[in-house]
């Protein structure tokens, strides 16, 4: 059967991603078959201020005896259970100038750094979206402070600091293991994967059209509008056109800024508005406690000017819903074994929370 005319919000096709160079497989009428499958529980906000059982809340003591002191905005502090270390065993030696199937196929580096815990706020049953604009402000001070605490570290003190990796889970569905407002701040002495695709497929583009591959794209979501959620003088708040997660955004700077730490204070103004008005625009969604992963992608510590040149501040939020609060989206099956697939297109998306409050939290009027 021919088809007369291809309509994008309706029939398959795929999209690619200039940012790690892969594809998504877009099937927007697979949104109307019927959903049979796992159903969520939504999230409630019954949660105390204070919880004495919760290893985060001011004065408690945490599972490996330290406490956590009396703090009274947000605080970060060494994670009691890091991932990396900053002194650890060397590798066995292993002559590498051979060519072994070993050398192949089995490649190991050491790997060491550091691992921390930013509370964003002492007050328990509080969220980013919840919180006030100025304390947000607080929370991206702090993200500054601890980027500049290492990167001075890994000069003065030698420290393996090369790269800080900056993410919040927010909810259960994200793997969260304690509710208390916090993200985590993970340091290491390489560049992570996600983060090295996308300096690498930087690079490329400079070589290939001699302008930023941000920088670009910023002007043409710009011009087209359509994915547009939200944007002030700063930071535009779009859903990428090859977004896989079916509300995923970024979150990135109109102009090229390399890290978080060349914020100025009225830029910092402007990420922290962005962030309360889109988590909370995710909140009034389902009219739930929205989960999600979130990360900022910037230039490493100590950038040399080519790291510097390359890099464009932006964030990540990766949530898990898909159809309600209690329907969220899997990454199985094709996904896993062919290419990541989405339901809904990025401009249905990014319509749905365009048209959302992101000032009146869905709370307030209950």
């Amino acid at each position: 059967m021919t088809v007369e005319h291809f309509d994008f919000s309706d029939h398959s096709h795929r999209r690619y991603n200039p940012l790690t160079d892969s594809w998504v497989l877009v099937s927007p009428h697979r949104a109307k078959r019927p959903w049979l499958g796992q159903q969520e529980t939504p999230s409630k906000s019954d949660a105390p201020e204070y919880d004495p059982k919760c290893y985060l809340c001011p004065g408690n003591e945490r599972a490996t005896g330290n406490s956590t002191p009396n703090y009274e905005s947000t605080f970060f502090f060494q994670n009691d259970y890091p991932a990396v270390k900053t002194v650890q065993p060397s590798l066995p030696a292993n002559d590498k100038t051979k060519d072994t199937l070993k050398n192949r196929l089995f490649q190991t580096e050491s790997v060491r750094g550091n691992c921390f815990v930013i509370c964003f706020s002492p007050k328990h049953n509080l969220t980013l979206p919840l919180m006030k604009q100025q304390d947000i402000v607080k929370v991206v001070s702090t993200w500054q402070t601890l980027y500049n605490q290492l990167a001075k570290e890994a000069v003065e003190e030698k420290k393996p600091y090369k790269y800080l990796q900056i993410f919040e889970n927010k909810g259960t569905a994200m793997g969260c293991s304690n509710l208390h407002p916090h993200g985590q701040a993970w340091c290491l002495e390489s560049v992570p994967n996600e983060v090295a695709k996308e300096f690498k497929s930087f690079d490329k583009y400079k070589h290939e059209h001699n302008a930023d591959l941000l920088g670009d794209y910023v002007a043409l979501e710009m011009q087209e509008k359509s994915r547009i959620v939200f944007e002030n003088d700063t930071f535009l708040v779009v859903v990428p056109y090859w977004a896989v997660w079916p509300f995923e955004t970024m979150v990135v700077s109109k102009k090229k800024i390399p890290s978080i730490v060349k914020l100025t204070d009225s830029e910092k103004q402007d990420l922290a508005q962005i962030i309360k008005v889109l988590t909370t625009k995710y909140d009034n969604l389902f009219q739930t406690s929205f989960p999600y992963s979130m990360g900022i992608h910037q230039a490493p510590l100590n950038a040399t000017q080519e790291e510097l040149d390359r890099s464009w501040l932006h964030l990540h939020f990766y949530p898990p819903l898909l159809r309600s609060a209690t329907v969220r989206k899997f990454l199985v099956g094709f996904e896993l074994l062919g290419e990541p697939q989405r339901d809904l297109t990025a401009e249905q998306a990014a319509e749905r929370l365009r048209n959302l409050d992101g000032n009146t939290h869905y709370t307030e009027n209950l």
